[in-house]
């Protein structure tokens, strides 16, 4: 207290620290700065001053707009800063380069804050924005550099990986890529500092407020800093030249001799742990000097850590562990190796890495390489401990779960294995090796995931290089290796065989193990492309890549052979052993196990060796009659084996599976001297053996390209096919002997006969038939005969087992077999099947099923047909006689109304159906058989007779009145396209009858066909005839006694005036000069009071009559509007002078206000005629406009509803809006095409009140509305599209079902967007397309936009309701505002001041 006046220390010559402050800032900027956040400028505007120097000259350096964003980067709120610095790179993108480079005095510091700030999205932000400034300042940046380049290389090893790519394409983007380092160069010094802060002396509490940052989100920055700044190091290391990391040694060397810095070897995050290692790798590679001053250190942080299994640091804590080992030559003085090293290692080797086998002992091999003797003594112990933890860590819970963690593992093994071998070589290595190698073959026995993984061949591939080492100089060692494992594997294998319950996975083992050293290039998947190589004699044997042009899974078997193939008799003699010690437990335990055993065996070793052994238990002597038969074969112990044992067992009818039999058979063959020994032992198998059996055989060699070769002159042979021929001859008649099921024991015993008759059939080779031709075609035959007898069959209904096999055999047959139908008995039985399918289901008594089967046979019958041979009408084809028998069929049944014309006039099918019966129509569940007949024999009559080319190759002696008839049925089919055309809401089956026939074109095909076109249009005009004078009989009352009540007329009443119509619509169109005044006062007044009769029977409209009526009526009302709007030349002269003047002062204005009315439904009619809506809005598209504004329709207002429009033109907005949404298309675009005519008339009335309005009020611009009946439309939809549309995708789609209630919304709001759009186009512009009048409002809006503020209260630039602009401004601070969002606020808060200044608002 009472400071003022107290002496000054002695000395202290200091001034206050706000004073030296102020002091510090002069001396190094030369100025005196300003008051943070505030400055002095020319505008009334409070300018915003960073804190930095030069504060007086900011406001002519920095835009106003940067200065504002630059403020809101300051703000803590992620999402202000996110938008800000969006906004911040817009502009820079926007804005000239001058007015950018002004920011860049200040963006260093800014730059530097929000680089590292807490929310990614802000991080990745910043570097984009960055980008931008970058691309506009270009070298301007040059100067700044040394201010940003330490956060920027930080930046890029973000650990948030898309802000880190964007720092680095920003890096990349200013620097190409051989200016990098230069540039890093240029600022080394600098970047060292901020990383040397960030790693030395940052902590979380000084990089972020306690205050107002929760720890939380305080340790997660600052554990993201260390993570990015380790990596920073790592990057400026790598990055820059090797002068520049010499002239940084003595920077780096501080760095390395803090503790601090060491310590992040035992950090809590595994991120930072992860990146220190890194470091320390890169340190190794790259200034090892460095690290050998801080051996100590360095060697107690990596080597000590080497458990350390976070999948993080893992990787990077390994590299570090070889890059110390071999930097640091004396790295193990430094650390224990047997109590600090190697026991965590056995650990971690024990649990198999902890899931990361992968990653961890691909590093094994290098880093035992590394180890000196020291640390290895004893050699013995050492090995021992390394290969059990090994070994254990494949029991590992990831490594039996993972085939990938398995497989790094035994390719860890195997290559220390033959490493220490190789290196300790002369030093007793055999029992170390076997020690190893025979416990680890011992535990993958038992094991499916090793023997299915690469250890078996690994094995093999050791083998093969002790091998060639048995003629080196240490041949003796080597040779005693082998002999040694040889001696271990056998007693290890002959232990899982001489046991009866040993389990059957061993056994698979033990063949497996044997297979891949026999033949081991079967077994490669995948080889790696690299290898290492302890020698050079080992890596000229094994370490050579096969040459480019062939895959190393493909290798040739000569090359196998020498290369990795075993050369020494030791495998044999197992096997040997092995097979004759298997074949005790075979023969006098009937172990099935061992049998299945002994198939492995023989399919991995097919070799008479292997057979005679089996042998020995035998006599020796042949069966009675087979040396007749085989000859000399039957010397051969294969086939002797296979005759004596292998048959016995496949005959055993206990056995439940033969498929391994069949191996050894296949085996057996193998042995043979030539592809005719083995047709001869296949010959005497065929007599022999089971179906079944034959079935299997024939299936292998299908899937072996090797066995079917072996096979090919026995499937061709005579033994076989004849043996099949009397196989399908034996079905046959079995299945004509009508079994009703597949349980008789004839059957069942032949339950693979049928498939054995399919394959037969189908299967072939190099585009050829498996078996004989020639017996392909008797079975064939065969299979036809019996269907043709089955089918005339009177109990055929027991036949449907047999036509079931059939019909599957024939499917398989006709679509796998290129030109099968080639063979005559192929096309017969496509005749037949069809037949049968067509013939009436209560004769043939066949299941829906069966039928359904047999079209699809068929059909791939007739498709093989048309596709591979053409499909010609050609007398003996299959379309020729399916024909002729449909013709037959039809014309010699008793169904005599086929004869006769179907349909003989226009609905004439209905006549006698009175009023609403007809609709019971909609009930049919089936097609009127007479359309089904009409329909078939027309089409059949149309392709019998196509066209005048194939005219000539066609016998039509068997057909006398073909054409005739034809032309009378493709009439009858023109009537039915009518009458399903004029069908309102038909069922489903008529529907897809109506479907069908338009999909024939029978109209186009018999246009193009002249000789056709006559007889039927003569056969359409007789028959129209016809029906025109027996309806004009039926209509003899006079024409107006039917115009009083339209519901209560018959279909014979209405007909007359419908005909007339349609005659008076082609006499307008064609000859109006003929008609007098008489007569076309007779056609208006006629039309007119037709159309008065329909409106006031709206009522009836669901009768189709009625309909019919209206329809007619309004088509000659559009003739004639078609004829008066424009009138051919020189047809007005010769008309009456009067008329056209009647026809626009009088006829137009009735017709229309009759018609307006008959558009608009009921709301509950359950049946709208739709043919009325189309024929009435189609009417309704020539109404004048003058017509629509002054409609005399019922008036309709809405409660609320703002309109300047006159109250007719609303009226028929508020009438006609909602119809937009009505579930009818033909009636929402009758309503849309009469809404666009008046849309560009809104603007103008709206215009003139909005502009009285805008009178009242100051400075407010006049606006124009969209009509509210057209915005409601959108709103009541929008929702449901929300629902249909809102989880879509952009790109993708989403189904809307027609006809359904959201098709109909959807459309509504379409169109209701196009007259949107209609009045946008009329209100900037009155002339141009909508686009145009679009693209010019858009510039209009533009220009008038351009500097335009939102307004402060609703922040947006146009109002939402009445599109006005902010023109209401503040005169304190000068902010402009909408005068509804003002009068919104000074209501709301019942205050009168400035919501921005809170001053007095004048």
């Amino acid at each position: 207290m009472g400071g003022k006046n107290k002496q000054r220390t002695k000395g202290n010559v200091r001034p206050s620290s706000s004073g030296r402050a102020a002091d510090l800032l002069a001396r190094e900027s030369g100025v005196i700065p300003g008051f943070v956040g505030f400055g002095i400028s020319t505008s009334n505007e409070p300018g915003y001053v960073p804190a930095v120097h030069g504060a007086e000259e900011i406001d002519h350096l920095v835009d106003a707009d940067f200065r504002l964003v630059l403020r809101k980067l300051s703000k803590r709120d992620a999402v202000t800063k996110l938008k800000a610095v969006q906004e911040f790179g817009a502009m820079c993108q926007e804005r000239e380069s001058d007015i950018v480079k002004g920011v860049l005095p200040y963006w260093p510091r800014i730059y530097c804050k929000i680089s590292l700030d807490h929310d990614r999205r802000v991080r990745e932000a910043t570097q984009q924005a960055f980008e931008q400034l970058i691309l506009k300042v270009k070298r301007n940046l040059a100067p700044y550099l040394k201010g940003i380049m330490g956060h920027w290389i930080i930046a890029q090893c973000d650990t948030y990986s898309p802000a880190a790519s964007a720092a680095s394409v920003a890096f990349q983007t200013a620097f190409p890529l051989n200016k990098q380092p230069e540039a890093l160069s240029f600022c080394k010094d600098e970047v060292l500092n901020v990383l040397q802060d960030n790693l030395l002396k940052e902590t979380a509490d000084t990089l972020s407020d306690p205050q107002s940052i929760p720890e939380e989100e305080r340790e997660a920055k600052y554990m993201r800093l260390l993570t990015s700044s380790l990596l920073a190091l790592k990057r400026l290391l790598v990055m820059i030249p090797q002068t520049d990391r010499e002239a940084l040694g003595e920077h780096l060397a501080h760095v390395l001799s803090q503790g601090k810095f060491w310590k992040y070897s035992k950090h809590k995050t595994p991120q930072v742990r992860g990146a220190f290692f890194e470091v320390v790798a890169a340190l190794c590679e790259l200034a090892p000097q460095l690290v050998e001053a801080e051996a100590a250190r360095a060697c107690s942080a990596v080597l000590l850590s080497i458990d350390d299994a976070d999948p993080v640091v893992l990787p990077p804590l390994w590299e570090a562990v070889l890059h110390i080992l071999s930097s640091i030559e004396d790295c193990w003085t430094h650390v224990n190796a047997r109590k600090g090293v190697l026991p965590k290692l056995w650990v971690l080797l024990k649990e198999g890495g902890h899931g990361l086998a992968t990653a961890l002992h691909p590093n094994m091999l290098p880093f035992i390489s590394k180890l000196p003797a020291e640390v290895t003594e004893p050699k013995l112990d050492f090995c021992r401990s390394f290969f059990t933890s090994i070994i254990q860590g494949l029991s590992s819970e990831r490594a039996v779960a993972s085939p990938s963690e398995c497989a790094a593992i035994v390719f860890a093994t195997m290559e220390c294995l033959r490493f220490l071998l190789l290196q300790n070589a002369g030093e007793e290595p055999e029992q170390r090796a076997m020690q190893t190698l025979l416990p680890l073959i011992d535990k993958s026995l038992g094991n499916p995931a090793l023997q299915s993984g690469p250890l078996f061949l690994q094995i093999t591939e050791m083998l093969v290089s002790w091998e060639k080492r048995t003629t080196g100089n240490d041949a003796k060692t080597f040779q005693r290796l082998l002999v040694d494992f040889w001696d271990g594997l056998g007693s290890l294998c002959v232990g899982y065989v001489d046991q009866e319950q040993t389990e059957q996975v061993a056994l698979e083992g033990v063949a497996s193990l044997l297979q891949i050293m026999q033949n081991p290039c079967k077994q490669v998947k995948r080889k790696k492309s690299v290898k290492i190589c302890f020698s050079d004699q080992e890596a000229k044997g094994q370490g050579e890549d096969p040459p480019s042009g062939t895959p190393p899974t493909e290798l040739s078997e000569s090359q196998g052979k020498q290369d990795s193939s075993l050369r020494s008799s030791h495998l044999l003699e197992l096997v040997c052993q092995l097979a004759e010690l298997n074949m005790v437990y075979v023969c006098e335990r009937n172990s099935e196990r061992h049998l299945h055993f002994l198939a492995l065996l023989l399919r991995a070793f097919p070799k008479p060796q292997v057979f005679q052994v089996l042998l020995k238990s035998e006599d020796g002597k042949p069966e009675q009659g087979l040396e007749a038969e085989l000859g000399a074969l039957t010397e051969n112990p294969a086939v002797r084996f296979l005759l004596q044992r292998v048959v016995m067992w496949l005959r055993q009818d206990d056995r439940q599976g033969t498929d391994f039999l069949v191996d050894m058979v296949f085996s057996a063959l193998h042995c043979c001297n030539s592809k005719g020994e083995q047709t001869l032992v296949l010959n005497h198998l065929t007599m022999s053996l089971k179906w079944g059996v034959i079935l299997q055989i024939i299936q292998k060699a299908c899937a072996d390209a090797g066995y079917l070769e072996a096979c090919r002159g026995w499937l061709k042979g005579s033994v076989l096919g004849e043996r099949l021929v009397g196989l399908a001859g034996e079905l046959c008649a079995f299945g004509l002997k009508g079994s009703p099921s597949l349980s008789s024991p004839l059957m069942s015993q032949n339950s693979h006969s049928w498939p054995l008759i399919s394959l037969a059939l189908s299967q072939q080779s190099n585009n050829e038939s498996l078996i004989g031709k020639v017996y392909v075609e008797q079975i064939i035959e065969r299979l036809h005969a019996t269907l043709t007898e089955a089918k005339g069959m009177s109990d055929a209904g027991n036949m449907e087992p047999l036509v079931s096999f059939i019909c599957d055999v024939a499917s398989n047959f006709f679509s796998s077999v290129k030109g099968c139908l080639l063979l005559a008995a192929a096309e017969e039985l496509v005749l037949t099947i069809f037949q049968l399918c067509a013939l009436d289901q209560t004769l043939t008594h066949l299941s829906d099923a069966l039928l359904q089967k047999m079209k699809l046979a068929y059909t791939a019958g007739v498709h093989s047909l048309v596709t591979q041979l053409g499909a010609g009408v050609t007398k003996g084809t299959f379309l020729y006689s399916a024909a002729v028998w449909v013709k037959t069929l039809l014309l010699t049944s008793t169904l005599n109304w086929v004869k006769r014309p179907l349909l003989c006039g226009r609905l004439r099918v209905t006549e006698e159906i009175p009023g609403v019966e007809l609709w019971k129509v909609k009930d049919m569940s089936r097609l009127p058989a007479h359309l089904c007949a009409s329909a078939v024999l027309g089409k059949i009559i149309f392709i019998a007779v196509p066209a005048d080319t194939q005219q000539e190759e066609t016998d039509t002696s068997e057909l006398p009145d073909l054409r005739h008839t034809g032309e009378a049925h493709i009439a009858e089919i023109l009537y039915a396209l009518q009458w399903c055309e004029e069908m309102e809401h038909c069922p489903a089956m008529l529907a897809e009858y109506y479907k069908m026939l338009q999909d024939w074109n029978i109209a186009e095909k018999t246009h193009s066909n002249s000789s056709a076109k006559a007889g039927i249009l003569e056969t359409l005009f007789t028959s129209s005839a016809t029906c025109l004078k027996l309806q004009a009989c039926d209509c003899l009352s006079p024409c107006l006694s039917i115009l009083s009540d339209l519901g209560k007329a018959s279909a014979a009443e209405l007909a007359l005036p419908v005909e007339m119509m349609c005659f008076l619509c082609w006499l307008v169109d064609h000859s109006p000069t003929v008609l007098g005044s008489t007569h076309w006062d007779f056609l208006l007044c006629s039309m007119l009071a037709w159309l008065e009769t329909a409106s006031e029977s709206s009522g009836a409209f669901w009768n189709p009559w009625v309909q019919q009526f209206v329809c007619a009526n309004c088509e000659l009302i559009v003739r004639l509007t078609d004829f008066f709007i424009a009138l051919p030349a020189g047809v007005a002269e010769q008309l009456p002078s009067e008329l056209s003047s009647e026809w626009q002062e009088f006829f137009v204005e009735g017709i229309h206000n009759l018609l307006l009315p008959l558009l608009f439904p009921e709301p509950d009619e359950p049946l709208f005629p739709m043919a009325v809506v189309v024929a009435v809005g189609n009417a309704l598209s020539y109404i004048p406009i003058q017509l629509l504004t002054q409609n005399k329709l019922p008036a309709r207002f809405v409660a609320d509803q703002n309109s300047s429009l006159p109250d007719a033109l609303q009226t028929l907005l508020n009438t006609l809006g909602p119809l937009l949404l009505f579930k009818a298309r033909p009636l929402q675009l009758a309503v849309y095409h009469m809404l666009h005519k008046i849309m560009p008339l809104l603007p103008e009335s709206d215009r003139e009140s909005a502009t009285a309005k805008s009178e009242d009020e100051d400075e407010e611009e006049p606006c124009l509305s969209p009509p509210a009946a057209i915005m409601t439309i959108l709103t009541a939809t929008e929702e449901l599209l929300e629902n249909i549309l809102g989880g879509v995708q952009v790109g993708g789609f989403a189904v809307v079902q027609p006809l359904s209630m959201e098709h109909c919304c959807i459309l509504g709001y379409l169109l209701a967007w196009k007259l949107l759009l209609t009045f946008f186009k009329a209100a900037p512009s009155q002339n141009g397309s909508i686009m145009e009048g679009l693209s010019l409002w858009k510039n209009n809006v533009d220009k008038r936009f351009e500097g335009v503020e939102d307004c402060m209260i609703c922040f947006s630039v146009i109002h939402g309701s009445n599109y006005s602009l902010p023109k209401k401004a503040c005169r304190t601070c000068k902010k402009k505002f909408h005068s509804a969002c003002l009068y919104k606020w000074f209501t709301s808060s019942n205050k009168s001041t400035c919501p921005l200044c809170r001053e007095t608002f004048f």
